[in-house]
Formats: C-alpha cells, sequence, structure tokens
C-alpha cells in the first residue's frame, strides 16, 4: 500500500505538470510519451519479438500523435495504409516466429491508443475550432471530467466495493470486482464531477452548455460506465495473454496501460458526445 501511495503521489504531480503545459507545444509530446510507453507495453505483452516489427509500431505510436494534432487527417491517413502494408510485409522476415495475429494486435494497438490518447489535444484545441461555442477553460473541464470519469470511478468502485461488495459483477474477467462497487462508482464519480463543475462554474466559466449540473450528471454516468468497459476489456487481452499487468513502470500500480485501459474508452466517447452537439 505504501508503494502504491507513493507512485500515486509521484503519478499525480506528473499529470499536474501535464495540466499546466495544455496550452503549450509541450503537451503534445506528454501524449507523445505516453502513447508510446503504452504500445511498448502491449507488444510486450503479445509477445512480438521480432524487432523491426517493434520499432516501427513504436515509432507509429509515438508519432502519430503530432501528426493527428498539426496534420488533417486526410493528408497523413495514406501513410497509415502505407504502415499497415511494412508492418505485414516485414512480417514476412520473421514468419516462422511471427504470427499474423501477434502483427495485427501490434497494428491496431499502435493506431487506436495513440488517436485515442490525442483525444486530449483535440478537447484541449475545441477553444480554438470553435471560438464560438467554446472556451480555454471548456477544454481544460472536459479533460479533467474525462480523468475523473476514468480513475475515480474505479477508486471509488474499490473502497465501496470492499466494504459492501456481495455479488460479483463479472467473476471470469475480474474477480475482485462487484455490482455493489460499480454502483459506488458511478455515482461518487457523478458527485465529485458536480463537484467539479461548481468550481468552473465560479472560478472558470465557460461557454458550453455541458459546463452545467443538468448536463454533468448524465455526462458523469455515461462516461463512468465507459470507463468499466474499458477496464474490463484491458482485463481480458490481459487473460488471454496470461498477465497480471501490462508493465511495472508505477511500483504498485502496473503500466502505463493498466492506468489508462479506461482513459482510453472514455476520451473517444466525451468527444463524439461533443461533437454530436456540435454539428446537430
Amino acid at each position: 500500500m505504501k508503494k502504491r501511495i507513493i507512485t500515486g503521489v509521484l503519478a499525480s504531480a506528473f499529470f499536474i505538470a501535464m495540466l499546466l503545459g495544455l496550452y503549450t507545444r509541450i503537451f503534445p509530446l506528454f501524449v507523445c510519451l505516453l502513447s508510446g510507453i503504452a504500445v511498448f507495453e502491449i507488444n510486450k505483452v503479445i509477445d512480438l519479438k521480432y524487432k523491426p516489427l517493434r520499432t516501427l509500431s513504436l515509432l507509429m505510436a509515438a508519432i502519430l500523435p503530432l501528426c493527428i494534432t498539426y496534420v488533417h487527417f486526410f493528408r497523413f491517413f495514406p501513410f497509415i495504409i502505407i504502415y499497415v502494408i511494412l508492418m505485414l510485409s516485414w512480417m514476412l522476415g520473421d514468419y516462422e516466429h511471427t504470427k499474423f495475429t501477434t502483427v495485427a494486435s501490434s497494428i491496431f494497438a499502435s493506431i487506436s491508443v495513440p488517436f485515442a490518447l490525442t483525444v486530449m489535444v483535440l478537447l484541449r484545441d475545441l477553444f480554438y475550432k470553435y471560438p464560438n461555442k467554446f472556451s480555454r477553460y471548456d477544454g481544460l473541464y472536459f479533460l479533467i471530467m474525462a480523468l475523473f470519469c476514468a480513475w475515480m470511478t474505479d477508486i471509488f468502485a474499490y473502497f465501496v466495493g470492499v466494504k459492501f461488495g456481495k455479488h460479483k459483477m463479472s467473476p471470469n474477467i475480474s474477480p475482485k470486482k462487484s455490482v455493489e462497487g460499480a454502483i459506488g462508482g458511478i455515482i461518487g464519480c457523478v458527485l465529485l464531477n458536480v463537484a467539479l463543475c461548481a468550481v468552473f462554474r465560479a472560478y472558470f466559466p465557460g461557454k458550453s452548455p455541458f459546463m452545467s449540473y443538468i448536463a454533468a450528471v448524465p455526462l458523469s454516468a455515461v462516461l463512468s460506465v465507459t470507463g468499466m468497459l474499458g477496464d474490463l476489456s484491458a482485463s481480458v487481452i490481459k487473460r488471454n495473454f496470461g498477465v497480471k499487468d501490462y508493465g511495472n513502470i508505477l511500483p504498485g500500480h502496473g503500466g502505463v496501460m493498466d492506468r489508462f485501459d479506461s482513459v482510453i474508452f472514455v476520451l473517444p466517447v466525451l468527444y463524439a458526445i461533443i461533437m454530436m452537439w456540435i454539428h446537430a
């Protein structure tokens, strides 16, 4: 427990530094770092040993956030196609030991994970793209809300589950998770985001209708459930490959993927909801 607390404090300091650099060019580099580490961990879990493929997938994971941030999607889409062709072609160099399923998993991870994490930058940039609908504070609000929905749901669910958990939610995937814990996680997440909304409305008011109590409650509930689905999905992958954690870069917490499995689900869903509202 002491190790988990120390790691949690250090990780919190790191993310506070990220938030302080939110509106600087350093922020996308943070995303590149997280993306690269996450894909490295996934490649290790799926046992991708062929170095040319590992190197190429890591380069893709580390560079893609910058491409999404600074280049129009359709301009770099051809490079994604080339990347996939190269990965499948280089697979032939080690065809006796490298399976297609392993390479396909690496390709999927090295594209989907950077896309999901880069939503943090896209949320930040809503102010630049839609100045009539959003302020600088809206992007910060969305980002903190997403992280709360991913991480605080898990924390509340853990403590409520330990105290009141009786009915297993998914015993074959994650035996320690309970229905009572899940309900507690959702309620705790909603209450925390209502408090977050109150703070922003008082000190950092934005323009969007999402910064309201009426919107914060249902949105938090949806994202909280989404985060739990992300956590369970990541647990299935770990069970399929017989590992407990994706990595050990965060002692007591596992790897980057162990901390961001929920975030990777929550961010795209939040961004999709915002885009649907903009274009409604």
